[in-house]
Formats: structure tokens, sequence, C-alpha cells
């Protein structure tokens, strides 16, 4: 089967990640004049962002290579590209911009550049079989700017080996709940129609077991700084916050159940918060009907809530988040602050101003701007390196959008 959509989609969420990675990467190393010429930070001296995702890397090192001598290239693929997107470009990334974006060339700065450089490379390896142009191309530029091997080819060098010592489960999975809960919150913003900038109070996070807690607390500020909430909270099953419904999937349980369908149903729909709990951490159910036992998965079975005035509820397999989406006009007037931020920051960028120019800005006076600018002004000064902020009735600056439809001018100029 043959497929120019999928080609494409491949070329885009693929290829095209990869190489905007890769392409940050030179960036700033070339700016740096980073070639690998320092020794290897020690593993245990890296933020455990580092050590995250090279556990990651020689994970899917260790996957890659048993499915590739399973004979399926397919299976191997995918798990490559799910790295690539999901975690070094959408995660790692993203969260490091700073600490390349920084001047200093710190102990610090070196780890980032030299984890990014050893997923880049090991990268490179293991699509080697199944992508050998882009590769061999994506090999060369790195090898060539560091000479850290001797090979004048990807398909001459050894194919990767996983090193145990970097792989760190427990890591893993406390990153893994990060993403899984960023991903769900940011699921109900979107939902909601609530912007990213615009600040939220509450998380409240049913507990799966007490080191789940655990697991969390260690990256809370991580998650609360991606999705722009103020707190979590964590709550057991007992509390009675999120009443859960269960509900036969009858595409699935026809072949299972056959004619014992209907009374799967009703028992289905009976299942009490416990079961349900049992089945999203388990992942099974056994289901008695008479003499018969069934073994349901998560599959089987569609799991809803009941509406919570104020809250949003959403889920992803064991984990279940309630997102609390009331706004106060202390959080209203933190949003528009950010959204001020931002915008000005953009200006400043279009006038191509220094990083390190101070500035003087003029907004188009507006009641709905004005308990941000009161509440959050020096906030929003020392964010955007300004010396005073000023409220006109009339200026010429820049019209922009500051929320939906509501359009203001901004005028930025260097201070004198």
């Amino acid at each position: 089967k043959f497929d120019l959509e999928g080609i494409d989609e491949v070329r885009r969420k693929f290829f095209g990640t990869l190489f905007n990675t890769y392409s940050f990467f030179s960036l700033y190393a070339n700016i740096d004049d980073f070639s690998y010429r320092e020794a290897p930070v020690p593993l245990k001296e890296r933020q455990e962002i580092d050590r995250w995702i090279l556990s990651l890397l020689h994970s899917l090192v260790e996957k890659v290579d048993h499915e590739y001598a399973a004979y399926e290239p397919t299976n191997a693929t995918r798990l490559i590209m799910a790295f690539v997107d999901e975690h070094l470009s959408n995660w790692y990334v993203r969260l490091c911009r700073r600490r390349f974006w920084k001047g200093d060339y710190s102990q610090d700065k070196i780890a980032a550049y030299q984890t990014l450089y050893d997923c880049l490379v090991t990268i490179a390896k293991l699509m080697a079989p199944v992508a050998p142009m882009f590769a061999d191309w994506l090999y060369k530029n790195l090898n060539e700017a560091t000479h850290r091997e001797g090979h004048q080819s990807v398909h001459l060098a050894d194919f990767p080996v996983p090193d145990t010592t970097f792989i760190d489960t427990a890591l893993e999975q406390r990153m893994d709940y990060a993403q899984r809960i960023s991903s769900l919150v940011l699921s109900i913003r979107k939902k909601e129609g609530h912007r990213v900038r615009q600040p939220l109070t509450k998380i409240l996070l049913p507990i799966l077991d007490p080191e789940f807690i655990n697991q969390v607390e260690d990256v809370k500020e991580l998650i609360l700084s991606e999705v722009n909430v103020k707190q979590i909270e964590y709550i057991t099953d007992t509390d009675g916050f999120i009443t859960k419904k269960a509900k036969a999937n009858f595409k699935t349980l026809g072949k299972v159940l056959g004619k014992s369908m209907k009374a799967g149903a009703e028992a289905i729909s009976e299942m009490s918060q416990q079961q349900i709990a049992s089945l999203e951490k388990t992942g099974t159910f056994l289901l008695q009907l008479d003499s018969e036992k069934f073994e349901l998965t998560t599959e089987d079975v569609e799991i809803s809530f009941d509406e919570i005035p104020g809250w949003q509820v959403a889920v992803d397999r064991d984990i279940t988040v309630a997102l609390d989406i009331t706004l106060n006009e202390s959080l209203i007037a933190e949003g528009i602050a950010r959204e001020l931020v931002n915008r000005i920051q953009n200006i400043r960028k279009t006038l191509d101003f220094a990083v390190t120019d101070r500035i003087l800005v003029e907004i188009q006076h507006h009641e709905t701007i004005l308990e941000a600018v009161n509440l959050f002004g020096e906030y929003i000064q020392n964010e955007v390196l300004a010396n005073g902020i000023q409220l006109s009735e009339a200026t010429d600056g820049e019209l922009v959008e500051i929320t939906e439809d509501l359009f203001l001018r901004i005028a930025v100029k260097k201070a004198q």
C-alpha cells in the first residue's frame, strides 16, 4: 500500500521535527563553538531532565534493537518516531531552551549540549537501516564537527549498544506522569478555551497508590510551570469528589460475551467506584456472570464522569485529572498581564531591539487591562525590561490582540 498523504505526514511529523531539532542544536552549538572538546559531564552531575532523556534513549536502543532482530522494522521505526516527536523535541528541547540561550558557557550548558548531541547521533544510527540518506547526512554533520568517531559514514559505524547504567525506570515513570498530567490539563484548557497564559487555581489528582504521590511531588514544579496552575492537591477515592460511571463498549465486547452481552452490559453499568479504579490501575477486570467468568480490559469498558460545577475532568488510562476552571478577578488580571508581556516582547523582536535594551511602553487605555497593570505592573516591567508603563487614551503604536475581541495599540521605544 502506498499513500502520498502518509508520506507527507511522516515528512512533517518526523523528518521535519528531527531537522528542526538538529537546526536548533547546530545554531547554538555554532554560537558557543561547542565541539564536544570537553570531557563528558558525569551523569550524576547533570540535571534530572538530562538523565531522563538519556535513560529513555538507552531504553529505546534496547527496544529498537529487539524489533530489528525480530524483522519488525515498522515497530522499530514507530518507536524512533515517538521518541523524537513526543520526548526529544516536544519535551526535552522545549523545556531546556533557556539552558542553550543563556550567555555563560557553564557546565550545565555543556551538559545540555552533550546530552542533545548524544541523542541526535544515536538517533542517526538507529534510523540508518530504514532512512539511510537522512541518517548519513545527520551523522556526518554532527561527527565532522566533533571528530568523536573515525567513520566517514553512519553505515560504517557500530550499531548502538544500550548502557543499563543510564536506565532509570523510576525517573522514566515520574516524567511519564508529568507528561501525561500536563497533556490532560492542556487538553481541558483547549476544550474550555482557556489560553495557557491564563493562570488557574488548582489540579486535583485521585491517588493511585502512596508511591504515586511521591513520584508526582518530584515533578510537581515542572507540571505547574508547564500548565500554568497554582497548586496540585491529592484526593482518595473515598472523598467521592469524582464519581465515575462504567458502560460496556459493544464493539469489543460482542465477540467476548456473545449471548451474555445483555447481562454483561448491565453488570458493567453497576460496577462500583472501587471496581472501576481497579480496572484503571491494573488494566483488567474479571466479570462474573452466573458460572462463567470473562476477563475484560480497559478497551471493553467506557468510563465517564458526573459533571462537577466549576471543574473539568479528563482521564488517560490510570491517571485522572480534575481542573478547577473557575476564574476570579486576580487570576484574570494575571492572565492579561502575561498576554501583555508576550505582545510587548513580540514588538521588541519586530523592532530588532537588543535583549539588554531598556524600553518605555505606552498602552492604549482600556478598563479590561487596568487591573492587570495596577496589580502586575512591576512583573510586566521586569519581564520586558521596561523603565515604565504608561496608559494613554491615544497612541500610535502597533495594534495587537490582547484577548479575544480586544485589540489595543502598544507603542514601544528605547529608553534614553
